[in-house]
Parts: C-alpha cells; structure tokens; sequence
C-alpha cells in the first residue's frame, strides 16, 4: 500500500509538471498580450511598455520565466495578478470558497438522485417508471447547462419571482448567522438546480447500466439458486460492485471542480472562479491563468489518488500490491 501510494504521489507530481509545462507554452502562444490591455488601445508609447513589460518580467527567456514561477509555487507563491496587481494566491481563496460551495453542493446531490434513480430503473427494466425515467435523462442530457439556466432564470425568477436571478447574498441586506446561511441558500437555488438536472443523467446512465450488467453476473445467478433473499445479493454483492463506476465519475467532477462550474457561475452572477477565469483568459492575465492551472491540476492529482483508495472500501478485490 505505500510503495502504491508514493508511486501515485510521485506519478501526479509529474503530471502536474508537464500540465503546467504545456499550459505555460499554450498561453504565452495564445494571441493577445496583457501589457496592452495595461496601456489601453490608444496608447503605443514604447518607452512605457518596455518598462511594464520588464516590471512584470516578460522581457526574461520563456525558460527563465517558467523556472522563476514553478521556484515561487513550491514556496507558496502563486505571482501578483498584472491585472489586478494584487496577490493571485488571495484572489483564488476569495473565490474558491464560493465555488466549492456550488459545486460540492450540486456534485453530491446529482451523486445521490442520479444514482438512486438508475438503481430504481435497473430494479425495474422495463416498467413506466424506467421508461419515463430514462426519457427524462435523455431529454436533460440533450440541454446545454447556460440555456437551461437562462429558462430556469425566466421562469422562476423573472415569471414567478420565487428566486433571484443573480449573486449570492442580498446587497441590500446586511443578514447575520442563520438568515445569512437561508440568504446564501436562496440565492444558491436555481444555478444548483442548473447544475444538478444536467449532472443526474451521468450518473442515472452509469448507475442503470452498472447494475444491470452486474445482476447479470454468473454468481449473481448462483447466489441466487442457492436461495439467497434478493435484498441480502443486492446490498452486499450488486451494489458494491456496481457503484465503483459511479464513484469514478464523481472523483473527476471532483477534479474539475473550480473550473467546471464557471459557465454556471457567469450565467447567474455567482461570485466563484468563473468570473475570475473567464477575466482572466480574455485580459491574457499570465499569472492568474497559471495558478488557477495549476490549482486544477493538483486537485486532478489528488482526486485520482482518492478514488482509487477509496474503491477498496467497496471491492476488497482490489489490491495495490
């Protein structure tokens, strides 16, 4: 088991190196420049770009730049925003936290109803129930999470006015302990709701397929002949054995976390990393896309390492020998 894991650890730390190796060349490739975007279009003085651009250390070979930021990340050091020209290891913590909040949020609920309605679906292939079940997945499957926020915005927001459109907390408001969580939760309501009707088909999909593919098994079939009671052969064989697909799909929602909900969160106002990425990639701010990179790749790594501990607990087949 440990010789496993300091493999991994020393597979996703290389991983992490080469993401940030290809990131590096991909944004310095990448049209746009942001001492432009520091000078404003109608201005071309070259004696204050160079000085920008030696202040931020664009004038420094590709190499000594890629070099000087991996040496300031293994201190801590994510650079300073030349945007911005504030901290970028502040500005992903300011929005980070809003983002796990609905992202995690909407991940787990999605885990749970998706999953428990493909196991419904699987228990009874065939019925009313599977068919209309299976039907609806297909049909949120088939949307595009920014138009189906824009719908759920028109109708229970704008018709309905049940639920704001846009932000996290009441501005005008200055709520305090329990009616700041209900505020924050208010608030919260239709980008999760986005989120988990487009998440449940995965896992209504990979839920429904797993099981039926497991209860099909020849010792499910032996179990059983034996007499086994049915709820005893789900609980202990089927189910373990058919949730490990699930568990997989989740860790990597897991790992796309900061990134994955951005559209979302730019649709509904939502102040997490959406806003900040999307800022980021159009203002071509260096600094700010590598740490947000780089914060994506190290959760990839460890979401990884988590899933495979974590399928041990459900298939004690499984060894890291």
């Amino acid at each position: 088991m440990k010789r496993y894991l300091f493999r991994r650890i020393l597979s996703g730390i290389l991983t992490i190196l080469v993401v940030l190796g290809i990131n590096f060349v991909i944004i310095k490739a990448a049209p746009g420049d942001p001492i432009r975007t520091l000078m404003g279009p109608e201005n071309d003085d070259p004696v204050l770009r160079a000085a920008l651009t030696e202040k931020w250390g664009l004038d420094d070979p590709p190499l000594q730049q890629f070099a000087a930021y991996l040496t300031n990340a293994l201190q801590g050091d994510l650079g300073t925003s030349i945007i911005y020209n504030r901290s970028v290891n502040d500005m992903i913590w300011e929005k980070v936290g809003a983002t796990v909040l609905l992202g995690f949020s909407s991940a787990l609920l999605s885990l749970l109803i998706g999953t428990a309605l493909g196991i419904v679906a699987a228990k009874r292939e065939g019925s009313a129930l599977d068919v209309l079940s299976s039907n609806i997945s297909y049909t949120l499957n088939a949307m595009p999470s920014f138009w189906l926020g824009l719908m759920l915005i028109i109708l229970f927001a704008t018709q309905l006015k049940l639920f704001p459109s846009y932000g996290m907390t009441n501005a005008r408001a200055d709520y305090q302990g329990f009616a700041y969580v209900l505020d924050v939760l208010h608030h919260m309501f239709l980008p999760a709701l986005t989120l988990i009707l487009v998440s449940i088909p995965q896992y209504f999909r990979i839920a429904k397929s797993s099981v039926l593919q497991v209860s099909n098994e020849d010792f499910i079939v032996a179990l059983r002949a034996t007499g086994m009671p049915e709820k005893k052969i789900f609980n202990k064989y089927i189910f373990r054995n058919a949730i490990l697909p699930t568990i997989t799909i989740f860790g990597i929602s897991m790992a796309y976390l900061i990134t994955g909900v951005s559209l979302i969160e730019i649709v509904f106002a939502w102040p997490g990393m959406g806003r900040l990425v999307l800022t980021a990639i159009t203002q071509r701010d260096y600094p700010t896309l590598q740490g947000i990179y780089l914060v994506m790749s190290v959760s990839v790594a460890v979401m990884t390492l988590v899933v495979d501990i974590v399928y041990t607990l459900f298939d004690p087949r499984i060894r890291f020998n």
